[in-house]
């Protein structure tokens, strides 16, 4: 049943730019064009059109934010317990827009697309794409709809670099930002384990340099692998010590042998098994490229001058057990911004979930967001 403060029934839209001669210039200098950018909208924007709240996602995530697409879906959109009437994001009074990234697989213009000047897939002829590509395409979209400045732009890990390129580059359309879960640059422990992915789906005998859906095929067994890699990586060891600890699976004692005998690796396989039938091999291959390349203080000198003339006020906040982008790397933004005395306030949650904090319910999360966007939209009315 859906709940009574739900979204309700929801619709993918799509937005075509970019189209030749216009294509859209890249960071790596190439062009790209026609872009079609996957999105859904919830509440109404208003006559000022002032409202509006972009929701960027985090690398496996897309533009089903909130919402159910039928009465039969058994699961709403990834962040559907805080956009709602009533909830921390309120469609009462807020319009509510999602993309799927761009080189995204959910709908956006991406690796597995067709190319129209060929009539064939791009595949691994698709450009290699920056944050700040998938954020300049973001404002194609927002152009689109006629709003000239954003009352916020949310997002976590990935979706928080979003965030904070929206701030920095485009300070004048951004009324404020809650970059969480996130950070300025990737260390090199994170490109480490985006590589171990890359080379478990180039290692799969079904890739086929990127061509498998030409041939028919999929990589399945690369892709699950990445898939179960990076999900250890959302977790914590407190995390998965209450969730599974030791315990065996379905037995009582040791196989003594490789079948499965422990319940996180059942687990494991299991979200790999579903991740392939949702995402793309070379999309993961694409997104976790753009995450990697992402590096505010190379870009700019250092992060005192990357954050400059962001004129947003800045809501970030982390989790204890973030050993992915823990919280000291959260508070090199806040550090940034207070350098230039900017509005800035910094939260950070205790709790044992990991990484993936922010994608469970919360109520003090809730609260937080809630009145952090009604003091902005208090000011801005």
């Amino acid at each position: 049943m859906i709940e009574t403060d739900s979204v309700g029934i929801v619709k993918r839209q799509f937005y075509t730019f970019a189209e030749p001669p216009n294509e859209m210039p890249l960071e790596s200098g190439e062009k790209l064009g026609p872009i079609t950018l996957a999105y859904e909208t919830y509440g109404m924007l208003n006559e000022q059109k002032s409202n509006a709240i972009l929701i960027a996602h985090a690398l496996s995530g897309d533009s089903h934010v909130a919402g159910y697409y039928s009465q039969q879906d058994k699961k709403p959109g990834w962040w559907d317990f805080m956009i709602g009437p009533g909830r921390a994001i309120d469609t009462n009074t807020y319009f509510v827009i999602c993309t799927n990234a761009l080189a995204g697989c959910q709908g956006s213009t991406g690796p597995s697309s067709i190319n129209p000047a060929t009539g064939n897939r791009y595949n691994l002829s698709f450009p290699v794409v920056t944050i700040g590509d998938m954020v300049q395409a973001q404002t194609h979209l927002i152009d689109h709809l006629g709003i000239k400045r954003l009352l916020s732009v949310i997002g976590g890990s990935m979706g928080g670099m979003q965030a904070l390129e929206w701030a920095i580059e485009y300070p004048d359309r951004v009324v404020s930002c809650i970059p969480h879960a996130t950070t300025t640059r990737l260390n090199a422990q994170g490109i480490a384990f985006h590589e171990v992915g890359r080379q478990a789906i180039y290692a799969d005998p079904d890739w086929r340099n990127g061509n498998y859906l030409d041939e028919g095929v999929v990589p399945e067994k690369g892709l699950s692998v990445a898939r179960m890699l990076a999900h250890i990586t959302y977790l914590s060891e407190e995390s998965m010590h209450q969730k599974f600890g030791r315990r065996l699976r379905e037995k009582e004692r040791y196989g003594y042998d490789f079948s499965l005998d422990f319940e996180v690796e059942s687990y494991l396989r299991h979200q790999g098994a579903s991740f392939v039938q949702r995402f793309d091999a070379n999309t993961y291959l694409y997104i976790t490229k753009a995450i990697d390349y992402f590096d505010l203080q190379q870009d700019y000198g250092s992060l005192e001058s990357a954050f400059k003339n962001v004129m947003a006020k800045v809501l970030v906040f982390s989790f204890t057990s973030d050993w992915l982008f823990p919280t000291a790397q959260n508070k090199e933004i806040v550090q940034a911004l207070q350098v230039h005395r900017k509005h800035v306030s910094f939260v950070e949650f205790d709790l044992p979930y990991g990484h993936d904090s922010f994608l469970i319910k919360n109520p003090k999360q809730e609260k937080l967001v809630a009145d952090f966007l009604r003091c902005v939209y208090d000011e801005v009315k």
